[in-house]
């Protein structure tokens, strides 16, 4: 379900107040300054996709401040990825300052001070979520907020691109899948940092990890496709089978073995929702690509050692 703020109803004249409002329960608790004797009409579309708040923002020229006021006010931890669509933005903080055009995104944090200033009207997709998420120091952080990101590398461009998708679909994806959509996004977030930083394993080099992600990311977005194979994964990377299984040798799991962990884990979740229409075991095992039921039941109950009929009557029996 979507949230929409808009000022687009109001008067010219009630447009600023509203915005500021607007803005700050969107996100977190801002200064706006407007750049416009007569404010545009803005809006703010969120949807939420897992723990990933992703806002889509139209609006006029307008200065955004976190201050050490609002800091102390909410105590927040959030950290805020921006893909800007059109306009130009002034960010700053933690010491730097950096022009983010279109294409681009960047990163700030809700915990220090920061400002972005957008001198022309604009449109940006912001993904919003816990600090908490993101398994980077505070120092790796700090090293890249207000600072550009976009398609010159290959980390930032499978990012870029993936933000840009998440942002174009956010309102279909579906529930079971969305907590590891918004993990993937902070998994390349971390990823990127870690790249910048220059603290990849050796044995793990930039492009080799990114190929990683970018897998990961297609089978995540394919697991209800009975289709879904490695040859059908490998064919759509242009990679051999081979390299597919040298690709997850970093991870302690066969690629295989892998995707069935994340097949099994969203039929879980869809078999402890214990409402008067749950679907069936047969129907939820081939609804995430599983062809055999017996061949289910059983890796089912290798997994979480129970078969899936007993788990769905035992989520049944706690929602009573």
């Amino acid at each position: 379900m979507s949230v929409v703020l808009s000022t687009a109803s109001l008067s010219v004249s009630d447009r600023a107040d509203y915005w500021q409002d607007a803005v700050s329960r969107a996100f977190v608790p801002l200064d706006v300054v407007l750049h416009e004797d007569a404010p545009a009409a803005a809006s703010i579309v969120t949807r939420q996709v897992g723990f990933l708040q992703v806002s889509t923002v139209t609006a006029g020229p307008q200065t955004v401040t976190r201050s050490p006021r609002m800091i102390a006010r909410d105590g927040e931890e959030t950290l805020a990825l921006t893909l800007l669509h059109r306009g130009t933005a002034e960010r700053s903080q933690d010491g730097r300052e950096a022009v983010v055009r279109p294409g681009q995104f960047s990163l700030s944090d809700s915990r220090r001070p920061f400002s972005k200033s957008l001198p022309q009207a604009f449109s940006l997709t912001s993904f919003h979520f816990p600090r908490s998420a993101l398994g980077v120091t505070d120092l790796a952080l700090q090293a890249v907020t207000a600072t550009p990101f976009g398609e010159d590398e290959a980390l930032s461009a499978l990012l870029s691109g993936h933000l840009k998708r998440l942002g174009e679909s956010a309102a279909a994806v579906p529930v079971a899948q969305a907590d590891r959509l918004a993990a993937v996004t902070c998994d390349l977030l971390a990823c990127l940092i870690q790249e910048r930083q220059g603290r990849l394993a050796p044995q793990e080099p930039a492009a080799v990890q990114a190929m990683l992600l970018r897998v990961k990311e297609y089978m995540l977005r394919h697991l209800a496709d009975p289709d879904l194979t490695l040859v059908s994964i490998a064919a759509a990377h242009h990679v051999s089978l081979r390299y597919l299984h040298k690709l997850f040798e970093s991870e302690g799991v066969t690629a295989a073995r892998w995707l069935q962990q994340q097949r099994l884990e969203c039929c879980r979740k869809e078999l402890a929702r214990a409402t008067s229409h749950a679907p069936s075991v047969a129907m939820v095992a081939q609804g995430w690509g599983f062809a055999n039921a017996s061949h289910f039941s059983r890796v089912f109950r290798l997994a979480y050692g129970t078969s899936p009929r007993e788990y769905q009557a035992a989520a049944r029996r706690r929602s009573r």
